[in-house]
């Protein structure tokens, strides 16, 4: 992923939403919607009702970036949560992206043994 190697906040806007909106009418829903800016270079991303679109926008030292995915045989694994927006880092986006859950099952702790064969 483009974003694999940097340290990022990704915002999920949980709701569905208008994938007609383009740059404007996305930003002003981070702002007026959530109270977060639009151009701290935070990700935020956006899915439809049939969560097989997703647009991210974020802004790059000049200008805003939206980056857009269409899945065509299954969709994403968008999370029902309570909240309008959900934080989360550069692995649970790259999990989503994959079409994956954002909570994926820990490791299990390793096995300590008392002898050796």
């Amino acid at each position: 992923m483009w974003f694999s190697a940097i340290t990022v906040k990704a915002y999920l806007v949980l709701g569905p939403t208008d994938m007609r909106k383009s740059v404007n009418g996305l930003s002003i829903q981070v702002a007026e919607g959530f109270d977060l800016d639009p151009f701290s270079g935070q990700l935020f991303v956006f899915c439809n009702g049939r969560r097989n679109i997703l647009k991210i926008l974020y802004y790059d030292h000049n200008g805003f970036c939206l980056w857009y995915k269409r899945l065509e045989k299954v969709v994403f694994r968008w999370p029902k949560e309570a909240t309008d927006i959900l934080e989360i880092g550069s692995r649970e986006l790259s999990w989503l992206l994959q079409g994956l859950e954002i909570k994926q099952p820990l490791f299990p702790p390793a096995e300590k043994y008392s002898m050796l064969f």
